[in-house]
């Protein structure tokens, strides 16, 4: 499975109207891929709409991106929309498919931007800190890394306040099973944001 995070920018008070459409596009008969979630930024960079799909070839994912640049109107946002980022990523290999449902109601993403050479020891952390972090990683939704651009990892989580979030860290960096050890040691950049879910997001 490959995935799409779609990031549309635009104004605060044309964020109902760009999500509107964004529901039309991705679920229009020619589009392609699956719809995982859709989200509005509210602590970060505002005014963007996230919107994340599933996709089960790199061609079918290739046509889709092909269809947006192809088009004067993009996820049917062009008389709003003030830019467009079209990510591709594969998920950390030892990681289920990105599983859709209640989820908490409140999703950070977070972005790091990797040194040179990051990604493999990234991994290697990643997925011996996850199993022992438990409560935490239970609210993983998935942790993905880029296919084109800069070297980075996005991942996403779910949580039912920002309150258990913060609580839960707290135990999990305490325990010393948190951050994954040597992880931070890759990572040049980083960014993260609070998005909560469109009406029509499969991810709740």
């Amino acid at each position: 499975m490959l995935y799409e995070l779609a990031a549309l920018s635009c104004p605060l008070n044309a964020l109902d109207r760009a999500s509107e459409g964004a529901a039309a596009w991705v679920g229009a008969p020619e589009a392609g891929g699956s719809v995982l979630g859709s989200w509005r930024t509210e602590i970060g960079m505002l005014g963007r709409l996230l919107v994340l799909r599933g996709f089960e070839a790199p061609e079918a994912m290739s046509a889709e991106r092909r269809r947006a640049l192809m088009c004067a109107s993009p996820l049917n946002a062009g008389g709003v929309a003030t830019a467009l980022e079209m990510d591709s990523y594969a998920a950390f290999p030892f990681l289920p498919p990105v599983r859709t449902g209640a989820r908490g109601g409140v999703y950070e993403f977070r972005t790091y931007r990797l040194k040179p050479g990051g990604l493999p020891p990234t991994l290697d952390a990643w997925e011996a800190a996850v199993p022992p972090a438990k409560p935490y990683t239970d609210h993983l939704v998935t942790n993905l890394y880029a296919l084109d651009g800069a070297p980075r990892i996005t991942h996403i989580w779910g949580f039912p306040s920002l309150g258990e979030r913060a609580s839960l860290r707290r135990a999990v960096q305490g325990s010393g099973h948190w951050p994954p050890k040597g992880g931070p040691d890759h990572i040049a950049e980083a960014v993260s944001s609070i998005g909560l879910p469109e009406a029509w997001s499969p991810l709740t």
